[in-house]
């Protein structure tokens, strides 16, 4: 991956098309678990918590070795990002050099809950605008991969970012994930140049109207949920 041009991107738009990812197998192979309950700690209607509407599961200890090797190995590519933004913002930047640290430290502190998510949206299901914060602790970069192939197997879906600009209108950006490809996006904020230096944006993201079809994607959140 050209983890400089990715980079130049998140900084510029909160969010980097990282391209292929996974192979079909892969993709095929991870969506196929959403019916394996007993793989997930626990399942989200969002229609009930006015979230949306659709489903996703968040998965349990231990993860299939895919996802595990995924969240371990984007890990250290995104670690210079976040550190260089806490810097611009002037804050702590408490991520240790790897993820088995960074998440005994979200353990220690109470965040235990593993977070790696398996969305499914069908024909009319959305997901609202919003920020993944799942305690005090949190990474401030996060990865989607999508596992279906828009215009074959579902149209709409579009993944949505949103960021509220420093004393202006908010800006959208709109991205179809294709399938196996991943994108790289804020959680919750970024840094933005100002008239005072930096800025924190606040971003949310969510899903457009899925308008037929089926549309999975693999969630990686790199802190885990007290």
């Amino acid at each position: 991956m050209d983890w400089a041009k990715a980079t130049e991107e998140v900084n510029e738009y909160g969010c980097a098309a990282l391209g292929p990812v996974l192979a079909p197998a892969d993709c095929r192979e991870i969506a196929e678990l959403y019916d394996d309950v007993a793989r997930f700690r626990s399942t989200i209607d969002m229609a009930r918590y006015r979230f949306g509407s659709g489903q996703y599961r968040y998965f349990a200890r231990p993860f299939p070795e895919t996802v595990e090797r995924l969240r371990t190995a984007f890990y250290p590519h995104l670690l210079p990002i976040a550190r260089d933004w806490a810097a611009k913002l002037g804050r702590p930047a408490p991520w240790p050099d790897t993820l088995e640290e960074w998440l005994d430290q979200c353990h220690r502190a109470g965040q235990v809950k593993p977070t790696p998510i398996l969305l499914r949206y069908q024909a009319g299901d959305w997901n609202a605008l919003h920020r993944d914060l799942y305690g005090d602790l949190v990474f401030p970069l996060q990865i989607v991969i999508g596992l279906d192939e828009p215009e074959v197997d579902h149209t709409g879906g579009e993944f949505l970012l949103v960021e509220q600009r420093p004393r202006a209108q908010s800006r959208g950006t709109s991205t179809l994930l294709r399938q196996g490809h991943g994108l790289l996006f804020t959680t919750s904020e970024r840094p933005v140049r100002s008239a005072r230096g930096w800025s924190a944006a606040p971003v949310r993201h969510g899903v457009s109207v899925v308008r037929s079809g089926i549309r999975r994607t693999l969630g990686l959140v790199f802190h885990d949920a007290a």
